[in-house]
């Protein structure tokens, strides 16, 4: 497990709207990300909706103080493995990431079968970012347990874990036990798909990113002070015979609009400094217009520019 040799630069897709509309849109975004230089695109995870979305809003469930969901119970959410298998089909080198996958909802044999897939088509280019969620109604229609949703998604990396690392494999827990398992092919990148976890800092997630991760997606206040975060669960991970280096950090970065709605570059990359002497190692943008020739080439300079200010 290595941190990457440069700070890499992350946007989100939006796999979600809504109402109905043409995703063409989309597909082209993304082709663009990869020809400017972007290094990640990530898209996010709803399998159902229930009708209290006002649940996203409390931490104590799993959700974001104060926070609002972008789309009513029927928004139109795609598949997050399906849309990076298209997204493999049309683009180079940029990476792929789920920020993130509920991956307790999908069985974990044909998880990591779908994963080693998509890893080995794209040329080991998948991230998988995982959390548990905060929405009781997935849990319901997947007939599982919301008050288990933790032991189930560590129960599900470990499996992934399994059949990615072992050639002939064997498992045991409280919830399955095999053996003798062959699946083939093993994901592209050595040990498997990286995996990010996403959480607060808080012991279940200290322990989950340092049995299972590649990589920490900071939630709630670490995200919000990644400074206070990162030397928080520095201090976790310790307790867990962990170094913080050890992992990639995903830190927020702000951009700035000019007057044309293009990305201010000198504004935007003022703050790539500080967060990397923080020790954040994946810098996140917000989605930003790439449909037109003027705005993809503002990204390009923008790329450019936080490479300089990252070194």
């Amino acid at each position: 497990m290595t941190t990457p040799t440069r700070v890499q630069l992350s946007m989100p897709a939006l796999n979600f709207s809504a109402e109905a509309r043409d995703w063409t849109g989309l597909i082209d975004h993304v082709r663009v990300l990869d020809e400017v230089g972007v290094d990640r695109a990530v898209v996010s995870d709803h399998v159902v909706y229930g009708e209290n979305l006002e649940e996203y809003g409390k931490p104590e469930v799993g959700g974001a103080k104060g926070g609002k969901q972008p789309t009513g119970p029927d928004g139109h959410w795609l598949e997050p493995l399906t849309l990076l298998t298209y997204f493999g089909a049309v683009t180079t080198n940029i990476r792929l990431g789920t920020n993130i996958l509920i991956a307790a909802l999908r069985r974990p044999v044909v998880l990591a079968k779908t994963l080693s897939t998509l890893d080995t088509l794209t040329n080991g280019r998948v991230d998988l970012g995982v959390g548990v969620g905060w929405q009781r109604e997935e849990y319901d229609a997947a007939g599982l347990s919301f008050e288990g949703r933790g032991r189930l998604l560590d129960h599900t990396l470990e499996v992934c874990q399994t059949l990615w690392t072992e050639q002939r494999a064997a498992y045991q827990s409280d919830e399955l036990t095999f053996e003798n398992i062959h699946q083939m092919p093993k994901p592209a990148q050595d040990g498997g798909v990286p995996i990010w976890v996403s959480g607060t800092v808080n012991a279940r997630v200290a322990s989950r990113l340092a049995r299972f991760g590649s990589g920490w997606i900071p939630w709630g206040d670490a995200a919000a002070d990644i400074t206070t975060g990162i030397t928080q669960m520095g201090e976790l991970l310790k307790s867990e015979g962990r170094d913080i280096a050890d992992f990639q950090v995903v830190g927020s970065l702000p951009v700035v609009l000019d007057d044309s709605g293009l990305i201010d570059v000198k504004q935007s990359v003022a703050g790539v400094p500080a967060l990397v002497a923080a020790g954040a190692t994946d810098l996140r943008i917000r989605p930003l217009a790439t449909d037109t020739p003027a705005a993809a080439e503002r990204l390009r300079q923008f790329v450019d520019a936080f490479r300089a200010a990252a070194a």
